[in-house]
């Protein structure tokens, strides 16, 4: 039990100990701090002290002409003594406060007090530096004013050498240029005079005047030798290119009026002389940005001159084509509307046909009157060739597009007349088929013909039959034309097939048979083969007579076999 108290409290010893000595390092390093911080203070005190006003003071001395510089001399001294002993006074009382305060080690009153001190020393500060800067003022001044002015004495020169190169350029504006020349020489005279009594203020001032005259001077002698030519002859020339242009171009038919030329002509002319009343008055201001707006106005009058020459040419091409074409889409919708009741009687035609070209002919009519009053505007002057043109190219279009749509309806119709003639064509083809097939018949005299040969020819004849009613019957209906003219044709071609194969297949089944009777006596089998070979042939069997008959040649020449079935076969 006296081990564990002895523990404790020996642990409770440590830690108090601890606990002392880090105090102790607190209070330590708060103490350095202040004592810093009050060591800074002085610094800045001594440096608000050291502010050399009273070296420029020195050098304002000698330069004292006037009583304005020896009332800001006496002003500035004042104000330095009030800064030195009654200002920094109050800051020296305000550090010794501030010592006594850390010896005493009572941070808390320390705090406060060093902020006031700090706002104290920055307010003095400010008030020495901004001193400091006014005194400099003055004694820089000579050095300061003579550089600015030596920079405008050069650009000064170069700007009365310009204009003296070039004197002719400004005209009547010589005199005037000069005497702002003269003004600016006065002022740089009055500029020696003042700084001779060392008057600053006056010196700012004539800086400043200079400063802006020869700002002035530089636009002046810039811009007025292209005001003047531009106001006095570019632009009048440009006018009177253009007035002359424009009589020319009415008289030869052009209409210009919606360019408003001699109108704009007239405020051109007073706006040059409201111009030329600003250069006399040496204002340039928005003079050249007036000027070379009318310049491109006039050089844009141009453009609008050649683009009416142009359209005029194009329209009078354009024109002459549109009445052609017109006259002869007028003619053709006619002649079909003449021969559209034919038409209908003839074919059997769809509402939507019809609808079509009605349709049609309302464009056009709508397009003939447009282009009427079109010829009208042109003979009546009233609108210019340049519109002209546009109207015209756009009743091309038109135009285009109703041909467009006409042409539709009239494939729709050419194809069925189209399909007519090409029936009527098929039907003398057909019907000569019919015939090659009969001749064929009669030129060779079959011992039979067979049920199935009549049977297509009489189907064939009845497939003629229906064509030539139908393309009897009025109106036509084309599809259903078309229909029987297919279905006739592919009868006949069967039945014209069928013809060629029965007398090929009888012409060489009586040319084999007639070829190996030589050999009936010879084979046994050869005879039992034409026998039946005969009486399938007489008996109309003409395919099977030829295929025993070929068979039969197996049984004298192998050879020859070959070479009649290969043919058979082909």
């Amino acid at each position: 039990m006296q081990g564990q108290f002895l523990i404790i409290g020996s642990t409770i010893i440590v830690a108090l100990t601890i606990v002392i000595i880090i105090l102790h390092i607190i209070r330590r390093m708060e103490a350095r701090f202040y004592k810093n911080k009050l060591k800074e203070l002085e610094v800045q005190r001594n440096q608000v002290a050291s502010t050399p006003v009273l070296l420029e003071l020195s050098k304002v001395e000698p330069i004292i002409k006037n009583d304005k510089m020896e009332e800001k001399y006496t002003e500035w001294h004042d104000r330095f003594d009030y800064i030195r002993d009654k200002r920094l006074t109050v800051i020296d009382d305000m550090l010794i406060d501030l010592d006594v305060y850390v010896e005493k080690k009572d941070y808390k009153s320390c705090g406060y007090r060093i902020a006031k001190t700090e706002i104290e020393i920055y307010k003095v500060r400010e008030a020495a530096e901004h001193l400091l800067e006014q005194i400099k003022d003055i004694t820089l001044s000579e050095e300061k004013y003579r550089s600015i002015v030596i920079k405008l004495k050069s650009k000064y020169r170069a700007l009365n050498r310009e204009f003296h190169e070039h004197r002719e350029l400004y005209g009547f504006m010589q005199e005037s240029v000069e005497m702002q020349l003269e003004n600016i020489e006065k002022r740089f005279l009055d500029f020696e005079k003042v700084m001779e009594v060392n008057d600053y203020n006056e010196v700012v001032h004539i800086c400043k005047a200079l400063d802006n005259m020869i700002d002035h001077m530089e636009i002046l002698i810039k811009e007025l030798p292209d005001v003047l030519l531009m106001s006095q002859t570019v632009i009048p020339n440009r006018m009177r290119e253009v007035e002359a242009n424009y009589h020319d171009m009415v008289e030869k038919g052009f209409v210009l009026d919606y360019l408003n030329i001699e109108y704009n002509i007239d405020e051109s002319r007073k706006n040059i002389e409201r111009i030329l009343d600003k250069v006399r008055m040496i204002n340039l201001e928005g003079c050249m940005f007036d000027l070379k707006t009318m310049l491109e106005y006039y050089d844009s009058l141009f453009i609008d001159f050649e683009k009416e020459r142009l359209s005029r040419k194009l329209y009078e091409e354009v024109s002459t084509d549109f009445a052609k074409r017109l006259d002869k889409t007028n003619n053709l919708v006619k002649d079909v509307y003449e021969q559209l009741d034919d038409i209908k009687k003839m074919y059997d035609l769809k509402d939507e046909d019809i609808e079509v070209i009605h349709e049609v002919n309302k464009i056009l009519v709508v397009i003939n009157d447009d282009y009427k009053k079109m010829i009208q505007k042109e003979e009546t002057k009233s609108c210019p060739y340049s519109m002209l043109s546009e109207e015209v190219e756009n009743l091309t279009n038109r135009l285009v597009t109703m041909e467009n749509d006409f042409d539709c309806a009239l494939k729709s119709l050419g194809n069925m007349y189209d399909d007519e003639l090409r029936a009527r064509e098929q039907l003398d083809e057909i019907q000569g088929f019919l015939k090659n097939c009969k001749a064929k018949i009669r030129s060779y005299k079959l011992p039979v013909v067979t049920d199935n040969y009549f049977v297509q020819l009489h189907e064939a004849n009845e497939a003629i039959l229906e064509v030539i009613r139908e393309l009897e019957r009025k109106p036509i209906v084309i599809k259903t034309l078309n229909t029987r003219v297919d279905t006739a044709r592919d009868l006949v071609l069967k039945l014209y097939n069928t013809t060629n194969e029965m007398v090929r297949n009888a012409e060489l089944a009586e040319t084999v048979m007639v070829y190996i009777n030589r050999y009936r006596s010879t084979y046994q089998e050869v005879n039992e083969s034409i026998c039946d070979a005969e009486s399938r042939f007489y008996k109309g069997d003409y395919r099977g007579s030829l295929e025993i008959s070929v068979k039969a040649m197996s049984f004298v020449d192998e050879n020859i076999y070959r070479k009649l079935r290969g043919l058979y076969e082909k």
